[in-house]
């Protein structure tokens, strides 16, 4: 039975924790680059879900490989082989050059939890038990859990929820000094984001992550590496990390895995895994086979059609484009996970907000910049359409130019 817009809204309301700041649409479908909400009106989609259904919407392999493996086996426990899980490990294990072992879990927030566990386990048997420290960045955003949360360097998103967990500092984004001044012997991993999503999409410096790299071989930690929303594609290489010469010891992965089945994974260096022994780490649904069927139809797409090339195409595409809107003030980011700076004085939400009424999801990154998210397999006119009504939105927008920019996405 289909429901209206209003009685799904009452529902929520009643029943469901208000936790997000919903905008007035409910989707109930959608096929690649569309979505249709309840009153059957189109949609672009160029967020993906938050960078989620990087093979669009539906995806007939993905579809079809979830039905039969519904029909087959739904769930077993870790306790116990499945044929699934392995493969999918495999695959992730020969993206990252080989030579490493991956753990399962549900979500980002959840393979970040595993890399931060196992950093500290490695650090502590390397190094004793103070060697716990991890230190991230500034504008970072690792994940909602207690531990994620204080590795995450937004203190808004933490002010709620003190006292966090301890061990976790965090250190202005690309400034090396900085990160060399509190990497003591305490240390035993430096957890960051390729390119900083939730933080406005800011890439790291150009040679950054190679002098961390570095710094982490002189001080003998960890380099942990956040790749849940930059992974699998999205930045125009398999791993944001690709665009540099930095060779992590640990990376995390979830958003794209599944293309919409949720499904994380963590993987690491095989000397580093093995600082975990059975019984320290695990989870009752991890690579259960119909969370990694749905990951094994993705990569096998994924590989098919090279969506790493196709990403890098579409998104100097989308760029240039973008970069033609009047009322774009720049461009950044990398493949198609970007984000457009918007001139002086108009407000980032409020055009969000206007392009979801004129049938363009995307969100607002910071307080004057959009992200741009669409699935890898956006086609040029798709990419057309999509900043037509950017340019009609913002070519109607009101200007404040005595606004101040906000911070954070709000989600």
């Amino acid at each position: 039975m289909s429901l209206s817009f209003d009685e799904i809204v009452a529902l929520d309301a009643a029943h469901v924790m208000q936790t997000y700041g919903r905008a007035p649409v409910a989707f109930v479908r959608g096929e690649g680059t569309v979505l249709w909400d309840a009153d059957g009106r189109r949609y672009l989609d160029f967020l993906s879900g938050l960078a989620v259904t990087s093979l669009g919407h539906a995806h007939p392999a993905v579809a079809d490989a979830v039905a039969a493996q519904a029909r087959t086996l739904l769930h077993v426990s870790n306790l116990y082989y499945n044929e699934v899980q392995p493969q999918v490990a495999a695959r992730l294990d020969a993206l990252l050059g080989g030579g490493g072992r991956v753990f399962f879990a549900n979500s980002g927030a959840e393979a970040n939890e595993c890399a931060i566990k196992l950093a500290r386990r490695y650090g502590q048997t390397h190094g004793g038990p103070e060697r716990f420290h991890v230190i991230s960045a500034s504008g970072s955003f690792h994940g909602r859990t207690l531990t994620t949360l204080a590795a995450t360097g937004q203190p808004q998103k933490q002010e709620t929820f003190q006292p966090l967990p301890t061990g976790f500092r965090q250190v202005a984004f690309g400034d090396l000094d900085a990160l060399a001044a509190v990497m003591d012997e305490r240390v035993c991993a430096v957890m960051l984001e390729p390119v900083q999503g939730e933080g406005g999409v800011m890439p790291c410096p150009p040679g950054y992550l190679e002098a961390v790299r570095a710094l982490c071989d002189e001080r003998e930690a960890l380099l942990l590496l956040d790749e849940v929303q930059t992974g699998l594609g999205r930045t125009g290489a398999w791993f944001g990390f690709e665009h540099t010469g930095a060779r992590p010891d640990v990376v995390s992965m979830a958003k794209a895995l599944g293309n919409g089945v949720p499904i994380g994974a963590c993987w690491a260096r095989a000397d580093v895994a093995a600082a975990f022994r059975p019984g320290d780490h695990a989870t009752t649904f991890g690579g259960q086979p119909l969370a990694a069927a749905a990951a094994l139809a993705t990569l096998t797409v994924m590989a098919d059609l090279d969506v790493p090339a196709r990403a890098a195409a579409a998104g100097a595409t989308l760029t240039a484009a973008l970069e033609a809107v009047p009322g774009v003030a720049g461009v950044r980011g990398l493949g198609l996970l970007i984000a457009a700076e918007l001139e002086p004085g108009i407000a980032a939400k409020p055009v969000a907000d206007a392009c979801l009424t004129a049938g363009l999801v995307v969100n607002a990154v910071t307080g004057t910049a959009l992200r741009l998210a669409p699935p890898l397999l956006v086609t040029d006119a798709e990419i057309e359409e999509a900043v037509a009504i950017l340019a009609t939105v913002l070519a109607a927008a009101e200007r404040d130019d005595a606004a101040a920019p906000s911070e954070g996405s709000g989600w």
